[in-house]
């Protein structure tokens, strides 16, 4: 009986051929590499980074003024410059434009301190009253003590509190002298550190850029114009966009009736200067000042100023800062609560300009990357 033949197996990937077969291409691989000076680099920029955040802790006074007059100057700088192209000197640019915002400001105080000083000296007036009707349960503001019980819920807190209350209490006039002394006081060294910031400011950018070495000097000009542009936009357009919401809110509480337009509108200028979080109290404190004058008035201005707000963060900031600032609501929302975290206001203040400057140097350093790999790969 014959046997079938079997019939030779075909050639696989595990059977010889005889023929040697090509080897597939293994890819590169990918070795990351540390050298102890990057080592050494990072672990400094941390150390650092550690540092001036103590610092900005310790002397947040000292820096708040320092900021303060560092935004005065970049907000007046384009000014400087303005006439600077017009044939003056830095220095006579500074003074014309010292003179100006002087004049200004005086123009501003003579118009608004008077029916400023009115209105809160009839706020002061009527307050007994208004805590009065609180206190009874009555007037537009009295509910709060019929369903919430506000002034047993103070006078608790007062009376856990009561020692430093009366040890506050117990020199007033001494209180208020200082105060006025600190806050005079801090407007001049603000004044005179503008002034000097901008008469200074050129110089100082020579100096530091004298450190660095030649074959980066043109990446490291383009990094400087880009953050004094981001700086810049965002003091001028805020400063800007505070007041348009400043006048916007005082319109608006004229319209509707709420008395103390004008301290309201001024409150609403300077607490809009934070953004995002700024609208967003301006809108809730407004509206519950406006229900001492009726629940109607209340929700009438509610909506307003929310109308407002989502106009002004769609079409008018955007529009005002131009292109100096590219960052996205949530890189915002994350720079600002991250800059109230470590400095309070004044981290919130300068979480902005913060963020876009380092998005500028990000963007330059990765733009310098690219353009050596293309020049390795295209010799």
């Amino acid at each position: 009986m014959a046997h079938p033949t079997a019939s030779p197996p075909p050639a696989g990937d595990d059977e010889p051929t005889g023929v040697p077969r090509a080897q597939p291409a293994s890819r590169p691989e990918r070795v990351v590499m540390f050298r102890p000076r990057t080592i050494l680099i990072v672990l400094g920029v941390l150390l650092g980074a550690f540092v001036a955040l103590r610092l900005v802790v310790l002397a947040e006074r000292g820096l708040t003024v320092i900021a303060i007059a560092l935004f005065l100057a970049l907000a007046l700088n384009p000014a400087v410059e303005f006439f600077q192209r017009r044939g003056l000197g830095r220095g006579l640019a500074v003074a014309a434009v010292s003179v100006l915002a002087v004049v200004v400001f005086a123009l501003l105080a003579l118009v608004f301190i008077p029916p400023l000083v009115t209105q809160i000296g009839e706020f002061v007036t009527a307050l007994p009253d208004l805590v009065q009707d609180l206190t009874n349960g009555q007037g537009p503001l009295g509910f709060l003590e019929r369903r919430y019980q506000v002034v047993e819920q103070v006078r608790e807190l007062t009376s856990r509190k009561g020692s430093d209350l009366l040890t506050g209490a117990a020199t007033p006039v001494l209180g208020i002298a200082k105060g006025v002394v600190t806050v005079v006081g801090g407007l001049f060294i603000i004044a005179f550190l503008t002034l000097f910031m901008l008469l200074e400011g050129p110089e100082w950018r020579r100096r530091i850029t004298a450190f660095i070495p030649d074959n980066h000097g043109e990446a490291t000009d383009r990094i400087a114009a880009g953050v004094y542009k981001s700086v810049s936009g965002f003091v001028t357009g805020n400063l800007v966009a505070s007041f348009l919401a400043g006048a916007v809110a005082t319109l608006i509480l004229l319209i509707v009736g709420v008395p103390y337009a004008l301290p309201l509108g001024l409150f609403t200028a300077i607490v809009e200067v934070i953004p995002y979080i700024g609208p967003a109290i301006v809108t809730v404190l407004l509206s519950l000042v406006a229900l001492a004058t009726g629940p109607v008035t209340a929700a009438v201005v509610f909506v307003a100023l929310l109308v407002y707000h989502l106009i002004e963060g769609h079409t008018i900031r955007p529009l005002i800062y131009g292109r100096a600032l590219e960052l996205s609501p949530l890189a915002v929302l994350i720079a600002i609560i991250l800059g109230t975290e470590v400095a309070g206001i004044l981290g919130a203040l300068a979480a902005i300009p913060v963020a876009g400057s380092i998005q500028v140097t990000i963007n330059e350093l990765i733009e310098l990357r690219n353009r050596g790999s293309s020049r390795a790969e295209h010799p």
